[in-house]
């Protein structure tokens, strides 16, 4: 059995965002974490001062993993915006780690804002930071302010919406993404469609 020694407060991070995807912001819990952790609430407390600063911990992680580090690895990347782009859309869609919740996590982060007013303007915050993103390399593709704008929103929000088609094996992320990104770049027949 870990002890409070063992555990570090990213194991309590990944055992909350598992928590989270199955049951909601309202499973997010001192007592059930421990539980699942088979440990001792006690333990919580070697890492956490409370639930709302676990909770705190979780959105900076999430804010980190799921925007800035995919950011960065593009950034490193160093190829042509376009491929940037491409690269983007591979990495946003991989397999979400289960350590992390798998792919129910972004939803139930979304579905937390809906309740949550501090969860609201770290979502917001996110969504903006990743639109911006798209923008910039929308716009190094050589488009317009407005179009580059537009697509970014396109793109970003056919993300959010085939997440949720995928949730109900109704999509292929990766393929649609890559598909809807060439049409928005002019590169699949029957471009300029949108």
């Amino acid at each position: 059995m870990p002890t409070r020694k063992t555990l570090s407060a990213e194991d309590w991070i990944s055992a909350a965002f598992r928590a989270l995807s199955q049951g909601g912001a309202q499973a997010i819990r001192a007592e059930a974490i421990a539980r699942d952790l088979k440990v001792s609430k006690g333990s919580f407390y070697w890492h956490f001062r409370d639930v709302p600063a676990l909770k705190a911990q979780m959105l900076a992680h999430w804010q980190y993993l799921a925007t800035d580090a995919i950011i960065s690895d593009v950034e490193a990347i160093g190829t042509t915006p376009r491929e940037q782009l491409q690269a983007l859309v591979i990495e946003a869609t991989g397999v979400p780690s289960s350590a992390y919740g798998g792919d129910r996590t972004e939803s139930a982060i979304r579905e937390w804002a809906r309740h949550d007013a501090k969860t609201a303007a770290i979502l917001k915050s996110v969504d903006e930071r990743r639109l911006a993103y798209l923008v910039q390399l929308f716009r190094t593709c050589g488009q317009s302010a407005d179009r580059s704008g537009t697509n970014a929103r396109i793109l970003y929000g056919a993300l959010i919406g085939l997440e949720i088609l995928a949730s109900q094996s109704l999509a292929d992320v990766r393929a649609s993404m890559l598909e809807l990104l060439a049409n928005l770049l002019g590169e699949y027949p029957g471009a300029g469609v949108l």
